[in-house]
């Protein structure tokens, strides 16, 4: 019977013992925020623009079949340019670069006394998939690869009768980086490698109809804006 009464005793102060413990915790116990439209981060489109300039630094180098030494080199340029960017994932983008600029084409090697050949007008869309790197914070660096074609449009011929460069399909290369200053607004910075070397034909002062390669393959170095919608 001692026993039986010192075991409700003890149950007694164990229950009274761990009342108190729920008491003192449930009076520091203080509830989550309830989600508003204040706390709760905003979700980003998948679109993204950029608006950059773009120095636009040709290889110089090309020939016409045919005449040996013979050799090319082209004008280097800064144009504006506008790409149009779509977010699969946090990770993985689709780019679209959209921008215009011209090129005069020289002559080099054993056709220097040709001069300034002609000018021509390019149009380079270029559709790069991209893969984003977002464990470094505001900076986030990127690495892309994609195709690319090239329009010459406005060709006009200078120290010949005609000129033609023909469009021409080729791979690009790019690394860049945006740096966020908040979550909508960044800067950005990227270089692009295009591996373009059109076919080309042409007609000299005499008469004579010739045709080669200009290999042209420009380094695209761009800095600008971004925008995450």
């Amino acid at each position: 019977m001692k026993n039986l009464k010192r075991g409700l005793l003890a149950v007694s102060a164990l229950t009274l013992i761990t009342s108190s413990a729920m008491a003192a915790d449930l009076a520091d116990y203080t509830p989550p925020p309830v989600p508003t439209v204040e706390n709760t981060p905003e979700a980003l489109s998948p679109w993204q623009i950029r608006v950059r300039a773009m120095g636009v630094i040709t290889e110089n180098k090309g020939h016409v079949h045919g005449i040996s030494g013979s050799s090319l080199s082209y004008t280097d340029t800064v144009m504006p340019e506008l790409d149009i960017s779509y977010y699969f994932t946090d990770n993985f983008a689709a780019e679209l670069v959209l921008g215009t600029t011209y090129a005069n084409i020289h002559g080099k090697g054993t056709i220097s006394g040709l001069g300034k050949i002609g000018k021509t007008w390019l149009l380079p869309p270029t559709l790069a998939l991209q893969y984003h790197f977002t464990n470094f914070g505001a900076f986030k660096p990127y690495v892309g690869a994609g195709i690319n074609y090239t329009f010459f449009y406005n060709q006009d011929a200078d120290s010949v009768r005609h000129l033609k460069v023909k469009d021409q399909v080729g791979a690009a290369l790019q690394v860049g980086f945006d740096y966020m200053i908040d979550q909508h607004w960044g800067v950005n910075f990227d270089v692009k490698k295009l591996f373009l070397e059109p076919k080309f034909n042409a007609t000299l002062a005499d008469g004579t109809r010739v045709h080669g390669k200009a290999e042209i393959n420009p380094w695209l170095v761009s800095g600008g804006v971004t925008y995450r919608f």
